[in-house]
């Protein structure tokens, strides 16, 4: 799975130039879901790429209130594609983890439906009511997550269990980009405010999915593998932490 990939949330005016150009430009993982409504632009960009199905790693979800094998099948007839790298529950079904969502999405990856299965927007003890249900280990829990808002013990656990943390809204939606702290440290290494963030999120080993629908910013996005950021640095943005969340009043795993 690569580490950085595009973001597709509400990136519904042209999806399909979009994927092509980041495609074009090195992108090499997309990520969606049914109710972004990206799913058909989607899979008509991958198909103007060119590019062969080993070339790109495409991450999608199922909703927690339909049948997880059969959500499957309707992205992947969505996309026009004939399997996904990566199939997530898209979040916990109300006053429970999803047993029986993750014994849907289990059975797919068993019928070569997706390579990976995970989760998103879940607690560590809901990852653990799915782990003991079936002893199916998530490869991906997908979260918000930036200096700002993020769980020390979340990342533990997951390192501990061997499950990818994914940062969806890693760039805070643009709400935080003029952080007086953040921008300072951009300064310093002629970077943007956007790239450090996403840099800070690789160097935690964080997997990073920024949504981006201008050139400039998808071209921008992928510059920030020719810097690293100073342990010093990096405790200053791991001391931001408040959190904070674009979504609400804290973060949905908290």
């Amino acid at each position: 799975m690569p580490m950085l990939g595009l973001g597709t949330w509400q990136l519904t005016h042209d999806t399909a130039a979009t994927v092509e150009e980041a495609l074009r430009l090195g992108y090499r993982m997309i990520d969606t879901a049914v109710d972004y409504e990206t799913q058909p632009g989607i899979g008509e960009g991958i198909r103007r790429s060119g590019l062969d199905r080993q070339d790109f790693y495409l991450v999608t979800k199922v909703e927690e209130n339909e049948d997880a094998y059969r959500g499957t099948v309707r992205d992947l007839r969505e996309l026009d594609l004939d399997h996904a790298d990566l199939m997530l529950l898209h979040r916990p079904p109300p006053g429970g983890a999803g047993q029986e969502l993750w014994a849907g999405l289990i059975r797919a990856k068993e019928d070569g439906l997706t390579r990976d299965i995970g989760v998103s927007n879940y607690k560590i003890e809901q990852i653990e009511e799915l782990i003991d249900a079936t002893g199916e280990v998530p490869t991906v829990n997908q979260i918000e997550w930036t200096p700002f808002g993020w769980s020390p013990q979340m990342l533990d656990y997951c390192r501990q269990r061997r499950i990818v943390v994914q940062a969806y809204s890693p760039l805070t939606r643009a709400e935080r980009l003029t952080d007086d702290k953040l921008a300072g440290i951009a300064s310093e290494y002629g970077k943007s405010p956007a790239q450090v963030l996403i840099r800070w999120n690789l160097q935690r080993g964080v997997s990073a999915i920024p949504k981006a629908n201008r050139r400039d910013h998808l071209t921008e996005n992928l510059e920030v593998f020719d810097f690293e950021l100073a342990d010093t640095h990096m405790e200053q943005l791991n001391g931001l932490d408040e959190h904070w969340s674009a979504l609400g009043p804290a973060p949905m795993y908290v």
